[in-house]
């Protein structure tokens, strides 16, 4: 997901400052992507000149408020209505190193194990996080981070079984 469409589909919710789409952006998806002010307001204005939003009246302190518009709510339906694909997302890390692992390292094995170990920890902390939160946005987050931490593990197994199978 980009910035552009998390803070599009927050304005569709009512006009906000920038500070107020950080928090909001962050609240959403449970700290799990920060983002820095900067990245706010470079993204606000890309938006403002697609015509996507406007700036609105100030707030009662002088910070600017920016209001969805027309063009904006369009791009958000369709944003919402268009499935992400495999295609979409073509770069895996861990998919990468454990490709150049077999290829140039001589026990893949111990790369595949010490992924192991580190995906069972961040399974233990994404658990203890979606334990201690009660927004559902954030717990939704949360589960999917555990469910590709659980596909992982299983992508791992089967990736010791083939490497397993190869030197026998």
């Amino acid at each position: 997901m980009s910035i552009r469409y998390g803070l599009l589909a927050l304005l569709s919710r009512g006009p906000r400052h920038g500070y107020q789409l950080r928090q909001e952006f962050e609240a959403s998806t449970g700290a799990t992507w920060p983002l820095n002010i900067g990245q706010v307001y470079t993204t606000l204005s890309r938006l403002e000149r697609d015509g996507l939003i406007r700036q609105g009246e100030a707030d009662e302190q002088g910070r600017v408020v920016y209001e969805i518009t027309e063009a904006g709510r369009a791009e958000v339906e369709r944003w919402f209505g268009t499935p992400v694909t495999p295609a979409d997302r073509p770069r895996d890390e861990l998919v990468i190193k454990l490709a150049m692992a077999v290829a140039t390292c001589p026990d893949a094995l111990k790369v595949i194990q010490a992924q192991r170990t580190a995906s069972m920890r961040a399974m233990q902390e994404l658990t203890r996080a979606k334990r201690d939160t009660a927004s559902p946005a954030q717990r939704l987050v949360l589960d999917s981070m555990i469910f590709q931490v659980e596909a992982e593990q299983r992508w791992l197994d089967h990736c010791e079984a083939v490497l397993r199978e190869e030197q026998s």
